[in-house]
């Protein structure tokens, strides 16, 4: 299972777990070991530990230096896939919903090592996915923020009906362009609430990757993330 500790991938979880279908054997999540936090999301690794602990399920981490090139990035992807196929696995689950790009990106890597892709949320209507997930009983908390997208404000914001209605037209309800991103204090698939405590807000701007030519595709791009602190 792909985890990022988020929204998505907890509710892919539970659908997943409710089939019976699937041993799940790992949970696999990509660290920014320079800063011992989750990649992108920003969530320090303590706090993915306690999920893992909370789920049940072994934790399995793919450690990135600081802003990784694709060639790095897929090299340690794929090592960690091979380690994991030779103890037995076969199939990969992502909690991925429409991109149809990012889907075609990894189905075609994977199938280079023999290993399958199975995505439970695929096409599902974002809206009617966020109100199953708040109905469940999920409670998750936005650690980041692009700034493209959302202010400052919605830093820290719990998802729930009140967030739901709060949110500009342009943005997904699940995030699913990267508009924002979660982490999962309380669900079903866990045996006890994650505990912690609210840090600050920081806010980092990134250059955006550069072409072949070594000119930049795009403008630099800011998140603001909320730090959390272990319970």
């Amino acid at each position: 299972m792909n985890w990022s500790g988020g929204k998505d991938s907890a509710l892919c979880l539970y659908k997943i777990l409710q089939t019976g279908k699937y041993d799940v054997s790992h949970l696999l999540t990509s660290v920014n070991a320079v800063h011992d936090r989750i990649s992108m999301h920003g969530v320090r690794r303590s706090l993915l530990v306690a999920q893992a602990e909370a789920i049940g399920i072994p934790l399995t981490t793919i450690e990135l230096p600081e802003q990784p090139d694709m060639t790095a990035y897929e090299n340690a992807m794929m090592d960690k896939v091979n380690e994991l196929k030779s103890a037995g696995s076969r199939t990969a689950i992502f909690g991925d919903i429409f991109l149809e790009d990012l889907r075609k990106y990894r189905e075609e890597k994977l199938k280079e090592v023999g290993i399958e892709c199975t995505f439970p949320l695929w096409k599902m209507d974002t809206k009617m996915l966020v109100k199953e997930f708040i109905a469940l009983g999920f409670k998750s908390i936005l650690v980041c923020v692009n700034e493209k997208y959302l202010d400052k404000s919605f830093c820290g914001r719990v998802i729930d009906e009140s967030f739901l209605n709060d949110l500009p037209e342009n943005v997904d309800p699940c995030g699913e362009n990267g508009e924002f991103h979660s982490f999962v204090f309380e669900a079903p698939i866990f045996n006890k609430p994650i505990p912690f405590t609210k840090g600050e807000i920081v806010y980092k701007k990134y250059d955006a990757p550069k072409t072949a030519d070594g000119h930049s595709a795009a403008s630099s791009y800011g998140f603001y993330f909320f730090d959390l602190l272990g319970g």
